[in-house]
């Protein structure tokens, strides 16, 4: 694949490329896809082995080895966990604008290192934690010095997830080429394989690395993930020189305030859509970048169109571009700007599907202490309760391996469509999924809650695995819907901006948990006054969490209703053509003239 360098920071290159390129000079991108895997995949999932675990096992460690109360911790962990889902936007930004993927993935790949690291030696230094409790005496918290040693491990795991979360996934899919079929297939099954890889690491260190801390010693139980996290860092840098790297073509975000800037400022201007002379009007300078996808003109968003209008007050420089783009801006600023516009009515949707997923990690845990959980009726074993989130997570593992071997060719066979299904449509698929999921969930906690009643016990008769239908449905929507979201950002934002697309994933997560905080709160409120019955009292055969499911289910549906309205009216980004202005101009024409 070849093509011709203009401008030095619109290129592609490989680490081979040494020389600064030119307008008549040209360079050859390798792309080398699946043979950089083993490096891209690897590092991803000895950097999730290494650090999920560590972190859902914090609040134990703050309390038992820190001696933190509950409270205090609980905030301290909401606060690391709020944060490490919003760095995500900052590292986004600085990867997009400033360092590109490779400089930010190494950077932050460094970082997590360096806060397991530091983790370790709080549990392994006796001066870095408090000391132990004495039978009888009243256990002492940590020091200043203490505390300020182990938020700086925090620190640097939340840089290390800001610089991770956004850009690792967009980084394994820049290794594929996209102007060819096979380049394509291999993006699609690159998700689908890193989720599954994804969710396998979690699996794992969910459980053997907490046990590890748990029964074991944290030093030790902390000291393997740390480890793991060196061998992430070696893997990603041994690949160096294989990797497709993707230099920063400078801050979207200057560029989508300069279009609403401009498009302010001629909010008087009058244009008719059908003007014929509106594709004469607009300011479309040849596009130079090699980097980005020239993007053809749609007639969404028509308000913003005003910004590439020209005006008699304009002016050019010599080279042909705006002397002010704050005041005129290119079609293709424009048509980036409403990529984005069209991508959030579909992001708030999954907003509101993810209430369903919490509730999977908090009240059915809760549903799990107060379920018998023995593994048969002759054992004395115990499931943990915490570990019940484990079925959740390996259908989905299951699921994706049969679902992108062998269900998409059957499915590209039927519909001609190259994923098997469209993103939307994978999306749509697992909000309904996850409606079914709550509505599994209701039934079997109201069959659980009335045993319980009737035994008069606090721990319900009824198996805890009763929880493992609603737990595999969730898990399947998550193949379905999350996956479907990780690939719909990558593919819909345009190429300068993925790193934020990545993001936009983990911001979706911290407003659901927030709005999840925000429920809860109100039924704890509302049902508990006057000496009503709380659907959430703290002993929940006394409360109706079956309603509260049932509440998300109803949620689910006006959701999935809201989303069918925001994928037909979707349109998906496309290569441009020649006159793709006036091909849109003329099919407005078209509908005008037959209606």
């Amino acid at each position: 694949m070849e093509r011709e360098d203009t401008k030095p920071q619109a290129i592609m290159e490989k680490e081979a490329d040494k020389e600064e390129p030119t307008a008549n000079s040209r360079t050859t991108i390798k792309y080398r896809g699946w043979k950089v895997m083993p490096y891209v995949i690897g590092n991803e999932t000895f950097e999730k082995l290494g650090t999920i675990g560590t972190i859902s096992n914090l609040l134990v460690y703050l309390t038992t080895i820190f001696h933190m109360k509950s409270a205090t911790a609980a905030i301290t962990i909401n606060l690391f966990s709020g944060t490490t889902n919003i760095a995500p936007v900052f590292g986004a930004f600085l990867s997009d604008f400033y360092f590109g993927r490779y400089t930010t993935l190494g950077f932050a790949s460094v970082a997590s290192l360096m806060g397991m690291l530091i983790l370790t030696l709080t549990a392994g230094i006796t001066a870095l934690h408090p000391p132990h409790c004495d039978g009888g005496h009243q256990c002492r918290g940590p020091t200043s010095l203490q505390l300020a040693v182990l938020f700086s491990g925090f620190g640097f795991l939340v840089i290390g997830a800001g610089g991770i979360r956004p850009c690792n996934l967009a980084f394994g899919a820049d290794q594929f080429d996209p102007g060819t079929d096979s380049g394509r297939r291999g993006i699609n099954s690159f998700f689908n394989w890193y989720y599954f890889t994804f969710t396998t690491a979690m699996m794992l260190s969910s459980t053997l690395i907490i046990y590890v801390q748990s029964n074991v010693s944290w030093s030790l139980g902390l000291a393997i993930p740390t480890a793991l996290m060196f061998i992430s860092c070696a893997l990603f840098f041994v690949g160096t020189k294989m990797y497709v790297r993707v230099r920063p073509e400078g801050s979207p975000f200057t560029s989508t305030a300069q279009v609403l800037v401009a498009a302010w400022r001629k909010r008087r201007l009058e244009l008719s859509p059908e003007d014929p002379k509106k594709s004469e009007m607009m300011f479309d300078p040849p596009h130079l970048s090699a980097l980005v996808s020239k993007l053809p003109y749609t007639d969404q968003f028509r308000v913003l169109d005003k910004a590439a209008i020209t005006i008699p007050s304009d002016e050019m420089k010599p080279n042909g571009h705006a002397a002010n783009p704050w005041r005129l801006c290119s079609l293709q600023q424009v048509e980036e700007v409403k990529c984005l516009a069209r991508i959030i009515p579909v992001w708030s949707s999954g907003v509101l599907y993810y209430l369903a997923v919490i509730q999977q990690s908090t009240y059915a845990v809760f549903e799990a202490l107060q379920s018998d959980r023995h593994l048969g009726s002759t054992t004395n074993f115990q499931i943990p309760a915490a570990s019940f989130v484990v079925f959740s997570m390996l259908a989905l593992t299951i699921w994706i391996p049969i679902y992108d071997r062998v269900i998409v060719p059957r499915l590209r066979r039927i519909t001609g469509i190259e994923e098997g299904l469209t993103l939307l449509q994978r999306m749509g698929v697992g909000i309904i999924l996850a409606v079914i999921g709550m509505a599994v969930a209701a039934f079997v906690e109201e069959r659980r809650r009335s045993h319980a009643v009737r035994s008069g016990k606090f721990i319900s008769p009824i198996s805890s695995l009763w929880l493992v239908p609603q737990l595999v449905i969730i898990g399947l929507s998550e193949a379905f819907t999350v996956i479907g979201q990780v690939e719909f950002y990558y593919k819909q934002f345009p190429e300068h901006m993925r790193s934020v697309g990545g993001s936009l994933l983990f911001c979706g997560f911290a407003v659901s948990n927030y709005l999840s905080g925000l429920m809860v709160t109100i039924i704890h409120r509302t049902t508990g006054e006057n000496g009503g019955k709380n659907w959430l009292d703290q002993d929940l055969n006394k409360g109706r969490l079956d309603l509260f499911y049932l509440s998300i289910a109803v949620i689910g549906v006006a959701n999935f209703f809201y989303f069918v309205v925001c994928a037909k009216w979707y349109k998906y980004k496309r290569l441009s053509t020649s006159s793709g202005l006036e091909i849109a101009l003329e099919e407005r024409k078209m509908k005008v003239s037959s209606v």
